[in-house]
């Protein structure tokens, strides 16, 4: 963000799941408390609510918007130009889309510092299974996402790896009753200190997101998987992206999942042909990343039916 810039800080998630909890605490801390003038406009009212005395103690104002469409440029600019704050704290309904959000224009001079998303921990799953798309929207945009109110019962594992999925960049964190909950170490379903590290058509999803998030467990290990081979006019000879189609965030979300692969031997790829391959994992530099990421180096391809379902989950 440039010097200057007013920062705005958009809170996400869906009612009840803990935005204004998080916000109060945030207020409270010593780092908030710095003198300087807060705007807090709260798009969805819950159970719990914000004292006054807090608020005035923080140097904060406050503004209530009901209605999505309220949040027009004009009328954030009149806001700007009513309180001149220097920092806007937004605690956004959770039924609306951030995207569309996000392409707003807003008044001179303020830019979305962070996103912070917060879910309950025990309601998300219902999220995912009646409202996906809108649930995965909230992550897909976010910087950190925090779940909260977990316990043993909560799958932790597949809430990271449905974030990871759609928003690689994004931190994720666990909370449970006393906001104190470590990340999960998940079993993964093949060994890693195979000769070569075999993953099964149901795993390609964990593996895929285990490569990014530790790509230490693979520099230099062989991995055979079976995947679609994409290829392109594009692509310097010896080039295609093995990988699969994943179903992110509704039927209408397919997105292909794959890295880039180097390949030396005689055999011609076919586009989107089916092959089970071996590859060698090196982390470094691409000029299709732009950035350092995983290459695979293709060692051996057998061509292969394509599996009984196509899709991959997360």
């Amino acid at each position: 963000m440039e010097e200057n810039m007013i920062p705005v800080y958009l809170v996400t998630g869906f009612l009840e799941g803990g935005k204004t909890s998080f916000l109060n605490f945030t207020m409270n801390q010593e780092y908030f408390a710095d003198g300087e003038k807060t705007l807090l406009i709260v798009c969805e009212e819950g159970e719990e609510e914000y004292s006054e005395s807090m608020l005035a103690s923080n140097n904060t104002v406050m503004e209530i918007v009901e209605d999505e469409e309220e949040l027009s440029e004009a009328f954030l600019d009149s806001l700007n130009k009513k309180y001149r704050p220097e920092r806007v704290l937004i605690e956004y309904n959770g039924m609306w889309s951030v995207k569309a959000f996000l392409q707003r224009q807003l008044p001179k001079h303020w830019g979305i510092y962070q996103i912070i998303t917060i879910l309950d921990g025990g309601s998300f799953q219902l999220y995912l299974n009646n409202i996906k798309s809108l649930a995965m929207e909230l992550v897909t945009y976010t910087d950190l996402v925090i779940f909260n109110r977990c316990d043993e019962n909560t799958p932790l594992a597949t809430y990271q790896r449905s974030v990871k999925a759609v928003n690689r960049r994004a931190q994720v964190v666990f909370e449970d009753e006393n906001g104190e909950m470590e990340n999960p170490e998940e079993d993964l379903p093949y060994d890693l200190e195979s000769d070569v590290i075999d993953v099964d058509d149901r795993d390609y999803g964990i593996w895929y997101i285990d490569v990014q998030e530790h790509p230490e467990r693979y520099q230099g290990k062989k991995v055979r998987f079976l995947a679609q081979l994409m290829t392109s006019d594009e692509f310097p000879v010896g080039m295609f992206v093995p990988g699969r189609n994943a179903m992110t965030c509704c039927a209408e979300d397919i997105t292909f999942l794959g890295f880039i692969s180097s390949y030396k031997g005689p055999r011609k790829i076919q586009n989107t042909e089916w092959a089970r391959i071996v590859v060698t994992v090196k982390w470094e530099y691409s000029p299709v990343y732009k950035e350092e990421g995983p290459v695979l180096y293709v060692s051996e391809i057998v061509s292969a039916q394509k599996p009984q379902e196509e899709l991959i989950y997360f």
